[in-house]
């Protein structure tokens, strides 16, 4: 009984010795989605262990009669999937801002709003420094301006570093 629990242990050990994977300490790009009317986003993510990382987006938006800005924060975990793909879940939010111009003298028509976030994707790791990723990002909004839910969909670019 002895042997096979050493056994056991060894082989849990190896496992996860094996299926260890390494995640940039920084990576910068773009992340290209619908993000409710932003579009491409800049996006950086910035690895705090081999697992978990912080993804910070920065999107804006100049229309003909609207100029607008969204910043997203998430805390992600990433899990190998097999060799150089991996998956990857978060948590996080942000502040976002509308201005509209062609209203009334007088009127203000600018709104700013916060929201809470969800994050689900996949992503591979290229033997260069490069990774691209494909993610769902839901958004529940807060304010006047966007106070629904939004389902963002993304394709990331991002150089590593």
């Amino acid at each position: 009984m002895k042997k096979l629990f050493l056994v056991a242990i060894a082989f849990i050990g190896f496992t996860t010795l094996t299926n260890a994977q390494e995640i940039a300490e920084n990576a910068i790009g773009l992340r290209l989605g619908d993000s409710d009317g932003f579009g491409a986003e800049i996006s950086y993510q910035r690895g705090l262990s081999d697992n978990n990382r912080l993804e910070f987006d920065l999107g804006w938006r100049s229309g003909t009669n609207y100029d607008g800005f969204k910043l997203a924060g998430l805390y992600q975990w990433v899990w190998q999937l097999d060799g150089n793909f991996n998956w990857y879940a978060g948590a996080g939010g942000g502040i976002g801002s509308y201005s509209f111009d062609n209203v009334p003298a007088g009127v203000d028509d600018s709104d700013t709003f916060v929201f809470a976030a969800g994050d689900i994707g996949i992503e591979y790791n290229f033997d260069i420094p490069l990774l691209i990723s494909l993610d769902f990002r839901p958004e529940l909004g807060f304010g006047d301006f966007r106070d629904d839910v939004d389902f963002d969909i993304a394709l990331g670019i991002r150089y590593q570093f």
